[in-house]
Formats: structure tokens, sequence, C-alpha cells
């Protein structure tokens, strides 16, 4: 078991993030470095609609596109509400903050201190993954998901 001995921080636009405001955001972060682990959250964008009667039909949302992000493509699978990381120290959050203000200039946002993301297996993770060794994986369990979680090797 991990001790929550990482700060965590959460961004909070004040409104759902475009795909290219995410891609923007996620490598300004990366540039930063000093980042343990990281989580999108927000509404899920599913490849099919999922109810109705256009249920099993391809779901043509603009919100769900590959972005590339540390020289890797991922598809956003969730419209970005917020975004959690997990730091190595405290020494990164103000040019956290810098890059948000440079990314979010037609809107507000928020940067919060606290514990967002867990530091022991929950029963999703179990559930999902059965014991996990990895402890970058604790915590980041969607148990709605079909895909595993991406890892992006950050610097300390």
């Amino acid at each position: 078991m991990t001790e929550a001995i990482f700060p965590q921080v959460r961004i909070v636009p004040n409104r759902l993030l475009f795909p290219e405001t995410v891609e923007r955001l996620l490598n300004g972060i990366c540039e930063v470095g000093g980042i343990r682990r990281m989580a999108l959250t927000g509404p899920r964008l599913p490849a099919t609609v999922t109810e109705g009667p256009g249920r099993g039909l391809p779901n043509p949302h603009t919100a769900r596109k590959a972005i590339k992000v540390a020289d890797k493509e991922m598809e956003l699978t969730v419209q970005v509400g917020f975004i959690v990381l997990e730091l190595w120290d405290r020494e990164t959050i103000p040019r956290l903050r810098e890059v948000c203000d440079r990314t979010f200039t037609d809107f507000g946002y928020n940067l919060q201190e606290g514990k967002f993301i867990k530091s022991q297996m929950t029963t999703s993770d179990y559930a999902k993954y059965g014991i996990m060794e990895d402890e970058q994986l604790l915590g980041m369990a969607d148990p709605k998901s079909k895909v595993c979680p991406i890892i992006l090797q950050g610097t300390r």
C-alpha cells in the first residue's frame, strides 16, 4: 500500500474543453515535467449511440478525436471537464499555473490542491485488473472502460 505523500492538483476549467485545447494543455503540462500520474475526466463520448432509435449507429461527436501528446497519439473518449495530476513535489505547481494561464485565455479556471486520486487499491481496480504490481494504475481504473489507461512516461 502506498501513502499519499505526493501532492495532487485538479485543473477545473470553467467549461468543457475542445480537443485542440486539451492537446495544447497536455503538451504544456508534459513540458513542465514533475508529473507522476494524470487523469482526464468528463462526460463519456461513446463510439456508438447507446440509447434511442439510433442505438448501435456511429456517434459522430466532434470532441471524439485523436490528439497527440508527448509523441503519443490517443483518442479522447471523454469531453474533458477537469484534469487531475499527481506530482512528484510542490515546486511544480507554479509552473503548472503558468501553463494554465497561457492556455485558458478566453475563459477562467481553478487550480485546486487536495487528494483526488486514491493511493490504495480500490474494488474497481481489483475487479478490473486483479492484484496490481504497478502503482501507477492504483485508483485509475474506470469500470466502464474497455481499454487500459494510457501511460505517458514522464520525467521527474
